[in-house]
């Protein structure tokens, strides 16, 4: 099911203030509905190994699996578990390959990235992540983070040590304890969530919420409504303002219109008891 005029998108990846390279990597394939973020980490120049090799498998795994023969009324009645299925699966793959690269190659040792990547598929959205790299949701201007941290901070609010409040100023943010490539098996946390037109879904490496607050990428969306490369543009220079550490990427989604997967009997029945 081609998503062309359903989704409206923009992709952005920047070097910040005082990293010399950058070593995140995006990706998309719009017809599809997929997107990709990617912030590596490790050795010379090796993060940017990891976050790619990540991005490509991804796309290239996905995009096998989307161009296949239709598979009919009974797979559009399963396809999104299917979906979700190709979805982790690729990114298993991805684990992999970064993880025999690392062994393979010493310039390459010890390195890793985190990921979130998400799939529209039915009105639903599939989401992977690994690591500290986010997925936001903004509907009818509530504005919530939908994954949770792979990191030391996230466990410590857990268990209570901080409030999230607190965790917003803590300087100790970017310890993450999941990563693919790093093992050479990762457990990926995949989500399923309802989406309704209207909504905003903000994709974007920790570049992003370590330089700033929820609050004001909530207010910076609510106040460019509609022009997303606006948003975009002003989410990236408020990062380098506030002193651009890190390389910062930003993917911003705006669903413009339902995408419905059939219409037949099969897919009325799941949506009816589903």
């Amino acid at each position: 099911m081609s998503m062309k005029g359903k989704l409206a998108h923009v992709e952005v990846t920047d070097t910040g203030r005082v990293r010399d390279h950058n070593e995140d990597a995006i990706g998309a394939i719009h017809d599809i509905g997929l997107w990709v973020v990617a912030d590596g980490m490790g050795g010379y120049n090796a993060g940017e190994v990891a976050s790619g090799i990540a991005v490509k498998t991804i796309l290239d795994l996905v995009r096998e699996a989307c161009q296949r023969e239709d598979r009919g009324e009974v797979e559009a009645a399963i396809g999104y578990m299917r979906q979700t299925i190709v979805l982790r699966d690729a990114v298993l793959r991805a684990n992999k390959i970064i993880n025999q690269t690392a062994k393979s190659q010493p310039q390459c040792e010890g390195m890793g990235t985190t990921l979130v990547a998400c799939l529209f598929y039915d009105n639903r959205l599939s989401i992977a992540h690994v690591g500290d790299s986010r997925l936001y949701r903004m509907r009818a201007n509530h504005f919530e983070q939908i994954t949770m941290d792979h990191s030391l901070l996230q466990e410590l609010v857990d268990r209570g040590f901080y409030s999230e409040e607190e965790a917003q100023r803590a300087t100790n943010r970017n310890y993450v304890t999941r990563a693919l490539g790093v093992e050479s098996n990762v457990e990926v946390e995949i989500q399923e969530v309802d989406v309704e037109k209207g909504d905003y879904y903000l994709l974007c490496s920790d570049g992003l919420p370590d330089m700033v607050e929820d609050e004001d990428i909530h207010l910076t969306i609510s106040t460019f409504d509609n022009n997303i490369d606006t948003i975009a543009e002003q989410l990236v220079r408020l990062t380098n303002d506030n002193g651009g550490r890190d390389n910062v990427s930003v993917i911003l989604v705006r669903v413009k219109e339902a995408f419905p997967a059939g219409s037949g009997l099969l897919y009325k029945l799941r949506h009816l008891f589903g």
